[in-house]
Parts: C-alpha cells; structure tokens; sequence
C-alpha cells in the first residue's frame, strides 16, 4: 500500500505534492496558538520531516540531487534526536543550517526541471510556485541563524528557540520577498538590512525570471506547432 501511494507522485505531479507540503509547513506554525506549551516545537520538527520526505519523494526522479537530500535529510534527523537528549540548544544552528542547505538543494533541483525546459504545464506552473515559497523559507531560516548569532539584529523578533520565531520569521520573510514592507518587524543592524534588501531584489528578479520562462516556454510550444 505504501508503495502505491508512493508511486501517486509522479512526474506529472510531483510538485503539486511538494508545494503542498510547503505550504503545510508554514502554516503548522500557526499552531502555537492551539497546542499545549512546548508542542509547538514538536509539531514543527514532525512538520518539517514530513517535508523533507515529501521533497525526497517529489525529486527521486533527479538522481543528480536525491542522495545528497537524502543525506542531509537523515543528518538533520539524527541532529534534532541529539538535540532532544542532550538538550542541547546550540544543537539549533546546526538543524537550521541543514534545512538552509536542504531547501536550497531542492531550490536548484525544482529549478533546472522547469525554468527555460520544455513546454510549460500545470505541473511546471506549480513547480514555480514551490520555487516561490521555497525563496521565503529559505530566507526565513537565514534569518533565524541570523537571530540565533546576533540577537540584536531585529526589531520586533526576540531572540529564542528556532520553533518559537519561526511563524514571525517567515511572516518577515514573505513581507520582504514581496516588498509589501509592513514594518511591524525591523531589520535593526547593518548586516541584517542586507539580508532584507538582498531578498526584495531577489523577489522582483524572481518574478521577471519566471514571466520570461513561462513565456519562452509557451512560445517555443506555439512555434512547433506552427511548423
């Protein structure tokens, strides 16, 4: 039976289920508001595992990137059970460099699969979506490391656990990456208003590089019809 439901992601939807989990991931950090105190950061750690299996299963079809996930998945796997028996909290930096790397990883896989490759289809449309909530992510746990080493870098984000800030974190993210720009939350040090900066160009060049992609595409498709 697993392996039926396993074999339900397919190259034709793989990114439908990956941005999926994406998604849940950043929602289950709403769950603080819901769960008992001190389940929030088991939740998020499931929440994340179930992402990073979801990843692994979506991107088994590039064999290029898989066992490199895959290693990185189980290190941070073996890196959060440490964590959780030695209570060691600077075990921390070590879990959210792995994510950075991971997400970063499945980033340039998702991306040499559908940018300026082939014909453009409902898949590819979501595969840019998941490239999307992974641009966020990824600078949402950029900046927790940032937090995690220079408390003072933010206003409006207090230094803490990586599951506590994570939902204000992404929030930031998000705000920056689409250069909405609220203010409730602050970059304060320099090298954190490079962060910020650094992701709203990334977020406007993102969005002329998928355009041009998608367009490229379509027009490559009507032009082999035409012939």
């Amino acid at each position: 039976m697993l392996q039926k439901k396993i074999e339900k992601i397919n190259s034709q939807n793989n990114f439908f289920f990956l941005t999926v989990a994406l998604v849940s991931l950043l929602i289950s950090a709403s769950l603080e508001k819901v769960l008992p105190p001190g389940m929030i950061q088991y939740a998020l750690e499931l929440f994340t595992v179930i992402t990073f299996v979801v990843c692994l299963l979506s991107l088994r079809f590039d064999k290029s990137w898989f066992r490199f996930l895959a290693s990185l998945g189980g290190i941070w796997v073996v890196a959060m059970i440490a964590r959780i028996l030695l209570g060691m909290e600077e075990i921390e930096i070590i879990m959210l460099t792995l994510m950075l790397v991971f997400f970063f990883g499945t980033f340039k896989s998702i991306m040499r699969q559908i940018l300026f490759t082939g014909s453009i289809n409902t898949n590819k449309i979501i595969g840019s979506m998941a490239l999307f909530l992974l641009l966020g992510l990824m600078w949402a746990i950029a900046y927790l490391m940032l937090l995690h080493v220079f408390p003072d870098s933010f206003h409006g984000l207090k230094p803490g656990p990586w599951h506590e800030n994570f939902s204000d974190a992404a929030y930031f993210s998000f705000v920056t990456l689409t250069t909405l720009g609220y203010g409730d939350i602050l970059p304060v040090t320099p090298l954190a208003k490079v962060f910020a900066y650094l992701e709203a160009i990334i977020g406007v060049f993102y969005m002329a590089i998928v355009v041009s992609s998608l367009v490229s595409s379509s027009g490559s498709k009507h032009l082999g019809r035409d012939e």
